[in-house]
């Protein structure tokens, strides 16, 4: 069993990661207030299913491969970079569109299940975030404690949560904000520009990390 001082300790330091804005909270803001909350929770939960591969990835010792491989760190890199890019692109495509533009209801922009399914990809190519669950979660493992697999699972399930949590709520809030800005048409022709601005920032930011 894993002390109460250690869970806490850890519960509190995820609260700080999940809730400090970064890629996962932009790409869910911005398809929340692009389309509607529920695509943007959708968002959130394909989010969420790739850290749950990541956590996988970490107990079975997959992403120790990539720490220390230089060439599948890079392919993954630039897959996840090169997907994200791709979805940017698209949004500011759609925007330049010379559709006429619906301000008052119309379909989202996007269906949640494509959304989830998206988020799944760009989360699960994103190999920062397996060398995070490999380099975080073993911190907080004691061999004293009993099973490490089952210690390791617990914090990634715990993580997983927690992130849920945060990207629901960051959901709600733009979905919210979104709504009220696409009563202005200026606002709605601009958006898709904006949502894919930050695919692509995002998709370059991964592009440049390095191991």
């Amino acid at each position: 069993m894993i002390d109460h001082t250690t869970l806490i300790t850890y519960i509190l330091i995820v609260l700080g990661f999940v809730f400090i804005p970064g890629p996962a909270t932009l790409l869910t803001m911005a398809r929340a207030a692009s389309s509607v909350t529920r695509v943007g929770i959708a968002t959130g939960a394909g989010i969420a299913a790739g850290d749950v591969v990541h956590t996988t990835m970490a107990i079975v010792g997959l992403s120790a491969i990539i720490a220390t491989s230089a060439l599948l760190f890079s392919v993954v890199k630039y897959a996840g970079a090169g997907f994200l890019i791709y979805l940017g692109i698209l949004g500011i495509r759609a925007m330049l569109d010379k559709t006429p533009i619906e301000v008052n209801g119309g379909a989202p922009a996007i269906s949640a299940a494509r959304a989830f399914r998206q988020a799944v990809l760009t989360e699960v190519l994103n190999p920062k975030t397996a060398l995070f669950f490999l380099a975080f979660l073993p911190q907080f493992v004691r061999p004293e404690h009993g099973s490490t697999t089952l210690q390791l699972a617990l914090f990634g399930a715990v993580f997983v949560l927690l992130g849920r949590l945060s990207t629901v709520v960051f959901a709600v809030g733009a979905g919210r904000l979104g709504n009220l800005l696409r009563r202005h048409p200026a606002v709605v022709k601009w958006q898709g520009k904006v949502v894919g601005t930050i695919y692509c920032a995002v998709g370059v930011r991964l592009a440049l990390q390095e191991r």
